[in-house]
Order: structure tokens, then sequence, then C-alpha cells
């Protein structure tokens, strides 16, 4: 099978990035830029963002999961600790962050270390879940090998039956990362492929260096 993608073109020009007017910290541009895909976009699930880490198999992977909270800190999202992600930031704890909100021509790459939050926030987080996506996480033992759906669905009605009425608490092999950033990489479309590119990087004194890039 071939096909030919070469005459797969678009012009970028919905907006500009200028080195003068960015703010010195990285955090508020992401806050700004993300308030207005939010709002002026048509764009599904303006907080997915793609997480790569390096595999216990020496490659790297990536895949979706959904940002749930930003602060100058750095960026939190969930999962299972035991899952393929979870144990790959185990053992190496440098992963990557991408947005790309193609409504607004935007992306934003950042680089970053991740570490477990506090269980007492990863248990607040827990328990603002619907009760299905809660039953979703003991259910499910995320990356293992299963023999069919069915299995999945029969486990979810036993622990449905289990769990009437009951509070369900935080398994402890689940909860949050948070990624604190050493580099931000802020990209805008521009007409003929000279798009904007400023990268932020994090300096000993923790100020930010800010750069121009090349398209």
């Amino acid at each position: 099978m071939e096909k030919d993608l070469s005459n797969y073109r678009k012009s970028y020009e919905k907006g500009e990035l200028l080195l003068e007017t960015v703010p010195e910290n990285p955090i508020e541009l992401f806050r700004n830029w993300f308030i207005e895909v939010d709002t002026h976009f048509d764009v599904d699930e303006t907080n997915a963002m793609t997480i790569s880490t390096i595999g216990l198999d020496g490659y790297p992977k990536s895949r979706v999961v959904l940002l749930k909270k930003y602060t100058y800190e750095g960026f939190i999202f969930y999962t299972n600790y035991n899952s393929e992600k979870g144990k790959a930031i185990e053992t190496n704890s440098n992963v990557c962050l991408s947005f790309f909100w193609h409504g607004a021509e935007r992306q934003i790459i950042i680089k970053g270390r991740a570490e477990k939050i506090s269980e007492n926030l990863s248990d607040g987080y827990f328990e603002s879940r619907p009760r299905g996506s809660q039953l979703g996480a003991l259910v499910s033992n995320q990356s293992e090998v299963v023999a069919d759906r069915k299995e999945l669905e029969s486990k979810l009605k036993q622990l449905e039956s289990k769990f009437e009425d009951k509070t369900i608490e935080r398994p402890k092999h689940w909860g949050g990362f948070i990624v604190k950033p050493i580099e931000l990489e802020f990209w805008q479309g521009r007409p003929n492929r000279l798009h904007d590119r400023i990268r932020y990087q994090l300096q000993e004194d923790y100020s930010w260096k800010i750069e121009r890039l090349a398209p």
C-alpha cells in the first residue's frame, strides 16, 4: 500500500508570537494560551496532552492523557502507577509533554521531570471523580494483558455490587504525577512555514532564559 501525502498543505495565518511581548514566566504564557484556545477556538478537550516516556525496553513511547491542573510548579495528571507509563517514569523521570491545538495553529512542547504528588492531593482528586471512573481505576490493571472485554465488564459488575452504597477509597497504585518543567517551547504557525518558536529554559537561579528559534 502506498499513498503520497506531499500535496497536503495548509497556510498558517491565525496568530503571531513575538519575543518582545512574551511574559518572563512561561507558565503565564501557557495560561494565556490555554484560556484563549478554550474560550475562542473549537477544540475538543483543550487539556488533552501527549506524554512521552522512555520505556523499560529503551524505546520512547507517546500517548494522550488529560491535564488536570497546572501551577507555577508544574503540570499534574493522574494514572495507574503500575501502568507502562508509571513504571517508565519510576525508572526514568525525564518526560516530554506536548499540546497541539490545531484550531489555533499552536503547539507547546514541555521537557521536565515527573514525580508523584502527595497522597492527600491524589485522595482529593479521586474523591471528586464520577463513581464509574473510581470503579474503573479498581477494575483495570492498566497495561496488563486481558483475555477479552467481557473480563473487564464482569469485574466491573462485581465491584458495583461490592461497593453499592459504600465509599470507594483510592487504590494506592493510582494517583497523580506532577511534571516540573525545565524547558518550554511555544510554537505559533505562520505563513510560508516561517513559524514563530519561542523557547524558555530554566536557569540555576530559577529565572528563565528566553530565545527565538528558527522555524
